[in-house]
Order: C-alpha cells, then structure tokens, then sequence
C-alpha cells in the first residue's frame, strides 16, 4: 500500500491542485497565498501599543501605551492580531465561517503562531451558542484553537468556557449596546483547570472587544491568572470602511 501513496498524491495533486485561500489561484502548497494576497495582508507587529497592542504609526517605546489604555487600563493581557481586517483577511474568514473550509483554521492558525504570548499554558476558543453551534456544524474559533495547540504543544479545551445566553447581533450597536448584550453571557466550567493559569482567548475578528471582554471577566472571576486575546484579524480604525 505504501508504494502505492506517493503516486496516488500526485494524481491528487494534479486533479486538486493547492489554492490560494484569498482568492482561489493555484499555489505551491496548502495553506500558501498567491502574491497579489500576500501583499494584500496587513501583518501587524510592533511599534504598537503595550496594553492593546493597537498599531502606532512611531515607534514610542515599547512600554508606551494608547490613549485608551492609560485613560482606562485593560484587565486583559494584550490583543494580539496576524493582520489587519481588509479584503482577503474578510474573504478568508467568511469562507471559514460560512463557507465551510474548515481547512482554513490551520491556514489562519500558521500565521496566529508567531503571536502567542510568551508563558501561555492554556487556549480557549470564544464559545458559540449551543443554537448557533448546532445550526453552523462547527466552531471557526475552537479549530483555530485547535489548530495553535498542535502547532504550539499548548493545551487547548473547547468545553471551559461557555456561552450561557444566547445573544443579539452585536453590529449597529454603540459600545455601551454591545456591552449590555454580552454582559454574563459567559461562564467557566471547573474553575479549577483555569485558575493560575495563563490563558489566551481565541477567536477569528476582533471587532470592539465587546464578546472578548466579557469573556476575559469570566475567566478572571474565575481564578486566571492572565487572558490574552489572539486572532486572525483586527478592525483597526483606518480600515473599518
């Protein structure tokens, strides 16, 4: 059977060649965007802010911080994003989403790993609705989450953290709206596998921080001793329109 596997893989590699997941065009690899997306994608690193991590356009220092952070400091550990949200990072993520190319967790969980925060022990998805995870199949953060583990040897669990209520579309509401929909829409199961611990937060867009908020205050509640937040994508500013 052995002798048999290489050549049926290029067989399969000739009738589903790689594609590029921004757009569709053959590459060389799996998980491999062609050159026009690759270009497309805003990489975010430093200079950028101690607290959010939102990017700054000098470098101030690495223990400078936003205007929003020194007025009201974070409890989280830090926002950390592959990429700026825009054209193919959007595309990526809804084809994951909706699209059902659930491939696409390890493609976006390949350039997340670069940002896990260093002393990480523990990576929780931001949980669905047990409606909405019924009604989707499938959980784009929980197999990104999944994905990181494998590639970071960090412990991963879908089932910590909950989501307890169902709750509204957050979009078109102000940041105080969206606060309220989410406040005590999550909680921890067995405390005890979360405290002391170093979590990082897991999801795909990072949009406000409403969802990832009131999910690092569970987590805190319920004895972390640290929650980070890492994505795929961020809606910085200058790139909401």
């Amino acid at each position: 059977m052995s002798r048999l596997a290489a050549p049926l893989r290029f067989v399969a590699g000739l009738a589903l060649p790689p594609r590029c997941p921004g757009c569709g065009a053959v590459t060389g690899a799996d998980h491999r965007f062609c050159a026009t997306c690759w270009g497309d994608l805003r990489f975010l690193a430093p200079p950028w802010c101690a607290g959010c991590q939102t990017p700054f356009e000098h470098d101030y220092g690495v223990s400078e911080q936003c205007a929003n952070c020194l007025a009201e400091p974070p409890v989280h550990a830090g926002v950390f994003a592959a990429v700026a949200y825009g054209k193919v990072a959007r595309t990526l993520a809804l084809r994951l989403k909706y699209g059902g190319r659930i491939a696409f967790a390890e493609t976006v969980a390949r350039q997340m790993a670069r940002l896990v925060p260093a002393g990480a022990d523990l990576l929780l998805p931001v949980p669905l609705h047990r409606w909405r995870l019924w009604s989707r199949g499938f959980n784009q953060a929980a197999l990104i989450a999944d994905a990181l583990a494998k590639t970071m040897q960090i412990e991963a669990d879908p089932m910590l953290l909950r989501r307890v209520r169902a709750t509204p579309m957050l979009r078109g509401l102000g940041v105080k709206g969206r606060a309220r929909a989410v406040h005590g829409a999550f909680a921890v199961d067995k405390p005890e596998r979360v405290a002391g611990r170093a979590v990082v937060l897991i999801d795909d867009i990072y949009t406000t921080g409403a969802t990832t908020d009131a999910c690092v205050d569970a987590l805190l509640s319920a004895g972390a001793a640290s929650v980070a937040i890492l994505c795929w994508a961020r809606v910085i500013d200058s790139d909401a329109a």
